[in-house]
């Protein structure tokens, strides 16, 4: 989930509806509140802890933070060298999970049909959407932090996709910058206010968690064919995002100060500019397809145990 959420353009809820983790999830979080210090008190710490399953997001969101950090740099690179392999991988990926996830509707009707058709065009208009500037306001922020973590465990739609359309890719990627930044020159200024905006995003993602949780748990338990429609739409709508052939239409410079696509739209092999590597891509489509036919499989042995 760590790897697929670092690209702008994959979701790492995509990867936990695969591997059979999806509903746990969304459960577990919708029911965190406050009545875990009252079990606490009452019972102890070892039976709260268990009634509230933490060892399942602890292991889970541990996995995907050192994913991030092992595996950011890496992913960067292989986009920037590799471009056409890695989003084939990817498109290769997200087929196979439309497949998955559609296989998984039990009751095909009209209104599961127009679920998919609303659900793919809104998906399509986000992934044309045109990014705004970013803003470096505090509340701004909190705004970010809440939609993208919806984006973030909704199959189909990227996070950091989200935080590039909002405008506060770049606003949180240099605030995590200033943060160790403060850190390893000991200057306290730096990191006291890189700290307090990372807090403030921090909160956003945590109330966005928890109010859309609910939303999806509700939805999972009384209206499962519709959510599970909805989610084969906006994966179908994701696909124009990593489609691998693109065209530049215009350029950013990122907080590296490197000048990077912005702006882009998808197009035929025979119209790229350079070598469309067909071949390669077409490897690549089937290798990630072939990894969520694996990841499913190991899923389905593990629900079996």
């Amino acid at each position: 989930m760590g790897a697929a959420d670092v690209v702008p353009g994959v979701s790492g809820g995509t990867i936990a509806f695969i591997s059979g983790i999806y509903e746990e999830l969304i459960e577990t979080i919708h029911q965190l509140d406050l009545g875990f210090f009252k079990i606490w008190k009452q019972n102890g710490f070892k039976v709260a802890w268990k009634k509230y399953n933490l060892a399942f997001l602890v292991a889970l969101f541990g996995g995907v933070f050192l994913s991030i950090l092992s595996l950011a740099k890496l992913i960067t690179w292989l986009l920037k060298s590799h471009p056409i392999i890695v989003w084939s991988f990817f498109f290769g990926l997200i087929i196979a999970s439309i497949l998955y996830v559609a296989k998984q509707i039990t009751k095909w009707n009209a209104a599961s049909i127009l679920a998919v058709a609303i659900a793919a065009v809104l998906s399509y208009l986000i992934t044309i959407a045109e990014p705004v500037g970013s803003p470096d306001s505090t509340w701004f922020l909190f705004f970010a932090g809440c939609i993208a973590i919806i984006a973030m465990i909704l199959p189909g739609i990227s996070g950091a996709f989200i935080l590039l359309l909002l405008g506060a890719y770049e606003a949180v990627i240099g605030t995590i910058t200033q943060f160790i930044e403060g850190i390893t020159s000991l200057n306290w200024e730096l990191f006291s206010g890189a700290l307090i905006k990372l807090i403030v995003f921090g909160l956003g993602a945590v109330v966005g968690l928890k109010a859309f949780s609910k939303v999806l748990n509700w939805m999972f338990k009384h209206h499962k064919n519709t959510i599970l429609a909805v989610l084969t739409g906006f994966m179908i709508g994701a696909l124009n995002k990593i489609w691998p052939w693109k065209e530049v239409l215009e350029f950013r410079i990122n907080h590296s100060g490197e000048k990077v696509p912005f702006l882009d739209k998808s197009i035929l092999p025979n119209q790229f500019d350079g070598d469309p590597k067909i071949m390669y891509a077409v490897i690549f489509v089937i290798l990630g397809f072939l990894t969520i036919f694996l990841l499913e499989r190991i899923a389905t042995v593990k629900q079996k145990q």
